[in-house]
């Protein structure tokens, strides 16, 4: 009797994606449904034979290999007999399991369990058949179709077990949101489009995971899994993803602020076989970091942090140093601090349990794959423990340190002083503006007309600032750190009997005027002699500065109890020409009393506000028919803007496209039709990104159902 001859293969795509949670992604609903599984979870498989399947005598084996070297002690092979009157799947659930569900004659029918802490990635599968009793007769039968298994939050034993089913559907599905960005006193919400669905998502993610060099046995691991994105997001060492850039020239490439969503990047990059896409910052990093994440079924979200440091000493601190006449020393008095604050800066926090810490410190992670510092020779940051990072327990794994001082540090400014015995002298502690406001998307709809879908996460990270338990986590951290030691123990000096106030400035329309205004209070009974060097620079949102726009220098005399105000005007002609990035521009105060000796020094910053886009577009379209869109704004500028394009992106409404656009006059009011045949039903996003020379990143977007 020969073995019977295998002659196909079923792996029903898409009756098995409603129950995986997989029946939204376009490999499995294509012409050829792509098998897409998670972890954890049962599903149908049919193999057909060339006759008759016998089971007394019939012996087919599933065998289930995953990377170049499947091994069964490494848990990347399996192999599974078929037992026909097996009624139970094995009691270990760390073990393969197939069924016999139905025998149909020439077609068997079986249930197969997935075991919930396999490795994610394209899984291969080969059925062996041979007759019981005869050795040495087989037969073996490669199959063609690619399978993939990936994370399942909905399985309790899956380390990324996420437990509410509405975070779920946010962190997992929702293939929208926004990205914040702006300042904490003007959080903008920047809509983006995750498109974890789209059939280059996925093969993306796994090819990104390829090249990490992540060992096939870790990679059913979400902690390892985690780190391996976040150090190939960035291109940075090893050919990743994407290439960072932020001079403002992105001439070869094409500028973070068009980017409207990820399917645009994650394409280029595989039809490229992996060639750094150019270019992207922060928020790009996040968001594409998000939609990997989503698409191996990783809890993933975007988060934002405002006023976030930027330790390259290893502190805990900003440190920041001005001369005796008040300038900014940049890079530190030996050249080796370039400490500083970015107004915001974007990572994402990941959900999955910690097994390799104590208990009580899984949950939320942080990631980080914007490159800022090496970890383990690569530039990476996490996955770092939410609540270790609140306590300030900065010894646990991975790089908590460094995100403790993006959320805690104190900044600290050192002034020159002949009579300290290092050269310097401490002029101020701020505990209060790192880490001032940390923000997600909430759980649930996205806000289009406003940002009332912004939530802030800033607790999760940190107790409330000057309170007995944030100082305490300082403390602790500081304690594991030698260099931050040596900071907190230099002492304040000098009588402090002047008051000084730097005004706060929210933000100011691209194209007004604005006024710095520092008020000094003389509160001692003897006359003082104050020095002010007020300066207001453009600087880069990650807080360098770009170019200085406008600096007062002077000396006043204040009276016993007088009270005097300093002011520095600057109209729009002074900063037009030296903004950059997101308009965010710095104001620096640095004063010194003459006759106490007592110094001070403060600093704020704000951002130049865009105009809205007003999108004009059906509620209504039907899919495979043209549907018109309008969107309008003015310039704010009395100067013409040029090298204008827009872009135009929705998922299953359009491709992003970057459209080129003529020339725009002063104050003119801009009007913009474009058209678009959807491919799908549902409820979709159109997103609209404008970019001149002059001004970038005006956007908008709105809702439309596709029936």
């Amino acid at each position: 009797m020969e073995p019977a001859t295998v002659t196909g293969v079923n792996f029903h795509a898409l009756e098995n994606s409603k129950p995986h949670h997989t029946d939204e992604y376009d490999l499995v609903k294509s012409e050829t449904p792509t098998p897409i599984l998670r972890r954890g979870e049962t599903f149908l498989m049919s193999i057909s034979l060339n006759r008759k399947y016998d089971p007394e005598h019939d012996v087919i084996r599933i065998s289930f290999g995953f990377g170049e070297k499947p091994n069964a002690v490494l848990g990347t092979k399996a192999v599974r007999p078929v037992m026909p009157h097996l009624k139970h799947f094995p009691k270990d659930p760390h073990l393969w399991g197939v069924m016999l569900k139905e025998n149909n004659g020439e077609t068997v029918l079986l249930n197969v369990r997935i075991p919930p802490h396999v490795q994610i990635g394209i899984w291969a599968c080969n059925i062996i058949t041979t007759i019981s009793g005869q050795k040495g007769v087989r037969k073996d039968y490669k199959v063609e179709d690619d399978v993939y298994i990936i994370f399942n939050p909905w399985c309790p034993e899956d380390g990324v077990y996420m437990e509410d089913e509405k975070e779920r559907q946010e962190y997992v599905m929702n293939e929208n949101g926004k990205i914040w960005t702006g300042t904490f006193k003007k959080p903008k919400g920047k809509h983006w489009i995750f498109g974890q669905f789209d059939e280059v998502s996925l093969p993306t993610a796994i090819f990104l995971l390829e090249k990490s060099g992540l060992s096939t046995s870790q990679r059913g691991n979400p902690v390892m899994v985690s780190r391996a994105i976040s150090a190939m997001i960035n291109s940075v060492d090893d050919g990743g993803l994407l290439e960072g850039k932020w001079d403002g020239d992105y001439s070869d490439g094409t500028s973070p602020f068009s980017w409207t969503g990820s399917t645009a990047i994650l394409e280029q990059y595989l039809t490229t076989g992996g060639a750094p896409v150019k270019y992207g910052q922060c928020w790009v990093y996040s968001a594409t970091t998000v939609t990997v994440c989503r698409a191996i079924g990783l809890p993933c979200r975007s988060t934002t942090n405002y006023v976030s440091a930027h330790d390259t000493n290893s502190s805990l601190t900003v440190d920041k140093y001005f001369d005796v006449f008040g300038e900014k020393i940049e890079n530190g008095p030996d050249g080796a601090c370039s400490d500083s604050c970015w107004n915001f800066h974007v990572w994402n926090d990941v959900w999955m349990a910690r097994p390799d810490l104590s208990p009580g410190y899984g949950g939320w992670q942080v990631i980080d794959a914007t490159p800022q510092e090496l970890s383990d020779n690569s530039m990476r940051c996490g996955p770092a423990s939410v609540v270790a990072v609140k306590k300030g327990e900065v010894g646990f794994l991975y790089d908590t340190p460094f995100v403790f001082s993006e959320v805690n540090a104190d900044i600290i400014h050192f002034q020159e002083d002949e009579a300290s015995d290092w050269g310097f002298s401490r002029t101020s502690v701020n505990q209060y503006t790192v880490g001032r406001t940390i923000v997600t998307k909430k759980v649930g709809p996205t806000d289009d007309d406003d940002d009332k879908d912004m939530e802030d996460i800033t607790h999760l990270y940190k107790n409330q600032e000057g309170s007995e338990l944030e100082r305490l986590a300082v403390f602790n951290a500081v304690r594991g750190v030698p260099k931050a030691q040596h900071i907190y123990d230099l002492p304040n000096k000098g009588n402090e009997d002047v008051e000084f106030d730097l005004v706060d400035i929210d933000s100011v329309a691209l194209g007004d005027k604005f006024t710095a205004l520092v008020r000094i209070e003389n509160k001692s009974a003897e006359e003082r002699t104050i020095k002010v060097v007020l300066s207001v620079s453009a600087v880069h949102y990650m807080g360098t500065t770009a170019n200085e726009i406008k600096k007062s220098k002077g000396s006043i005399k204040l009276k016993p109890g007088q009270k005097e105000t300093v002011r520095l005007e600057v109209p729009p002609e002074s900063y037009l020409d030296k903004l950059v990035d997101h308009y965010f521009v710095k104001m620096y105060c640095v004063a010194n009393v003459t006759e106490t000796k007592q110094t001070w020094s403060e600093e704020d910053d704000f951002t130049l506000t865009l105009p809205e886009v007003q999108i004009v577009a059906p509620k209504t379209a039907k899919a495979g028919e043209k549907c018109l869109v309008k969107f309008s704004f003015k310039n704010p500028l009395n100067m013409p803007l040029t090298d204008c394009s827009y872009t135009v992106e929705g998922p299953g409404v359009s491709k992003a496209k970057e459209i080129k656009f003529r020339d725009v006059k002063p104050k003119e009011l801009v009007s913009i039709s474009e058209s678009f045949v959807a491919k799908k039903p549902g409820d979709k996003k159109i997103i609209v990104n404008f970019n001149s020379k002059q001004v970038h990143n005006i956007h908008g977007t709105s809702n439309i159902t596709i029936v």
